[in-house]
């Protein structure tokens, strides 16, 4: 294997860099529909209509808390990933060989029996999400407040008020502690989530690939272009994304409801413009309780569509960027090997 940490953390913010700006007004859609406070502000009270105007304006608010996380986030994410793949087949690489030149040291963990595939991606990928997402929170407070934050229509009005980030973040300078409100159901929501994905995700690029190298030998192509193994991550992940997106969605509306809920505890009196949640400080079991109580079910899965699909675009884009960015450092770094005497 070529690649450094340096190689994984470059590619991850490559292509956390290329999602963040083609999938965030999606994302500041799924935010507002989610949002208690969405009535209230996108919908004409007496027609019931959507405002779409107001709805679709300000779609890149708060985007660069985002952008100022992204490589730390992805970096560490994807860091913590390969290592822990790494550790954890190194049992099944060693004890699944019978070549007797094979090292003790080459295990690096305490048993001898080799884990099944789906548990290893599992257990790397839950990981990842657990450090990642400590990295994560402050930004994801952040930037839905700044998703909710009303501009107005008058540009002068407009012009006068802060950046939306920075007036969010104005909110808790009282209590700076509270830009990890959420972090347990973030985790919550991001640990099912990639114990789904990223296991569904290896298995559909393996059969897929092992389907294309049958392809590739009938032509006589001798090796995997970028361009197609972009292509078969970018199929992967979107399908896997998307099917976990869907199942997931309950638990991303509660930690929706949350995050926006830490703005209300970082000021003294309440905004106008600010969506907040009518509870403080309760835990996410009662806010998912609520949610159920006022809105049934649909209130759950508010917004699952739109996660769907923004989830299966992004996750498809994101990991086929990944992917071809680490065959791009590879590629380059065993060239260099070649050369070297």
């Amino acid at each position: 294997m070529y690649n450094t940490n340096t190689d994984i953390w470059l590619a991850g913010a490559i292509a956390a860099f290329t999602v963040d700006f083609v999938v965030y007004p999606l994302d500041t859609l799924k935010t507002r529909i989610q949002s208690p406070r969405y009535k209230e502000l996108y919908t004409d009270a007496a027609t019931g209509a959507v405002q779409r105007r107001l709805l679709f304006r300000g779609l890149y608010q708060g985007i660069w808390s985002v952008v100022m996380a992204t490589i730390p986030f992805s970096g560490a994410f994807f860091t913590t990933y390969e290592g822990i793949k790494h550790i954890l087949n190194s049992s099944t690489t060693k004890h699944s060989s019978n070549d007797s030149t094979t090292t003790p040291t080459s295990n690096l963990l305490p048993f001898k029996h080799p884990l099944p595939t789906p548990v290893i991606n599992g257990l790397a990928s839950s990981a990842a999400e657990c450090v990642s997402c400590f990295i994560l929170t402050p930004a994801e407070v952040l930037k839905q407040n700044a998703q909710m934050v009303t501009t107005s229509t008058n540009r002068k009005q407009q012009s006068s008020k802060k950046n939306p980030t920075m007036q969010v973040l104005a909110t808790f300078r009282a209590h700076p502690t509270h830009l990890w409100r959420g972090y347990g159901t973030l985790v919550a929501r991001n640990l099912p989530f990639t114990a789904m994905q990223f296991p569904l995700f290896e298995y559909l690029r393996k059969w897929i690939q092992h389907k294309w190298q049958r392809r590739r030998q009938q032509r006589r192509q001798e090796e995997q272009s970028v361009s197609e193994r972009a292509l078969i991550t970018a199929l992967s992940a979107g399908v896997a994304g998307g099917v976990a997106a869907i199942i997931t969605t309950p638990i991303d509306v509660v930690k929706t409801r949350v995050m926006l809920a830490a703005a209300e505890e970082g000021e003294q009196r309440k905004p106008a413009d600010l969506a907040c949640s009518s509870s403080r400080s309760r835990g996410a079991f009662a806010v998912g309780k609520e949610i159920y109580i006022k809105e049934g079910m649909r209130g759950l899965f508010k917004g699952g569509s739109l996660r769907s699909v923004w989830t299966a675009l992004g996750l498809g884009l994101y990991l086929s960027a990944y992917e071809t960015g680490r065959m791009y450092f590879e590629k380059r770094r065993e060239g260099k090997d070649r050369e070297d005497p």
